[in-house]
């Protein structure tokens, strides 16, 4: 029987999540070559390349789009054999700053298993617009911060994943004369992203309402007061979403960035920012 190295795999899921073969050795502590190698001897096991060449970049071709999930369940798996089984004990008390619609989606399940693996960590959750989390000023009010990022190349705030924006809603009404749109406040990404993409395209359009909390403006969206942009990943699944329509232009992609606060590494710190990366885009 052939056994696959738990290494190997959570490298490769390290590899997709981060962007990157070198991005994902940084995180690792491992060279470049060290992390193709990892890789190699992963698809050596399996008997099929995981990675085809896209420009400049490696991206996933059909067998590692097919072994991602499974690679992070089973990281999972072994992540709880391990907490079971040994002695290490993670304490402390992690401030984590995340956008609302996050919070909201994708954050409860990720943070319920965290808790359930170490408990001894307390987490104070506060949720405020990008914008915000990434201000210098804001920044020593956390520990760990997962915000959304505009600048895919940026060096201070590494993107470690990106994810499609999406129109929101009865898509129905893209069809008047006048959109209509539910929105965050000034200062939200995808406020801006949607009425540049309208003006752009000609398209008139009017902010109907405004609510920086995402339960708000999926209650403004049911009630048919308009459409909204979000990231494709953070959409409640009892909404309709389109990447772009014959009435609505295409808004592209955003970047999703994990960073931690400057200050003294802490370890349950660092160990919620490994599961948050490795989690993320599963839930």
């Amino acid at each position: 029987m052939k056994n696959i190295s738990t290494d190997g795999l959570r490298t490769f899921v390290m590899v997709v999540e981060i962007g990157g073969f070198a991005k994902a050795g940084d995180l690792l502590g491992l060279s470049q070559p060290a992390v193709s190698l990892q890789i190699k001897r992963l698809e050596d096991v399996l008997g099929y390349k995981l990675f085809k060449k896209q420009g400049q970049r490696q991206v996933l071709n059909q067998y590692g789009e097919l072994l991602l999930p499974m690679a992070k369940q089973m990281m999972q798996h072994n992540d709880a054999i391990l907490q079971q089984f040994t002695s290490e004990n993670i304490a402390g008390k992690v401030r984590l700053g995340i956008p609302s619609e996050f919070a909201a989606r994708i954050l409860p399940s990720i943070i319920g298993d965290f808790v359930a693996l170490y408990p001894e960590v307390s987490l104070e959750v506060k949720s405020r617009l990008s914008k915000h989390l990434l201000s210098a000023s804001r920044q020593d009010q956390f520990d760990l911060v997962l915000a959304l990022n505009e600048r895919l190349n940026s060096d201070k705030f590494p993107i470690f994943m990106q994810d499609e924006l999406v129109w929101v809603g009865d898509l129905s009404l893209a069809h008047n004369e006048v959109v209509t749109l539910v929105t965050a406040p000034e200062g939200c990404i995808y406020r801006r992203r949607a009425t540049d993409a309208l003006k752009s395209a000609g398209i008139k359009y009017r902010i109907v309402y405004s609510n920086a909390d995402l339960t708000g403006l999926i209650a403004a969206l049911k009630e048919g007061l308009g459409i909204t942009v979000l990231a494709k990943s953070t959409v409640p699944s009892e909404l309709n979403y389109q990447v772009q329509t014959k009435h609505l232009p295409a808004l592209g992609n955003i970047g999703i960035s994990l960073v931690k606060s400057s200050g003294e590494s802490d370890h349950a710190v660092d160990k919620l920012a490994e599961f948050i990366a490795l989690r993320l885009g599963y839930s």
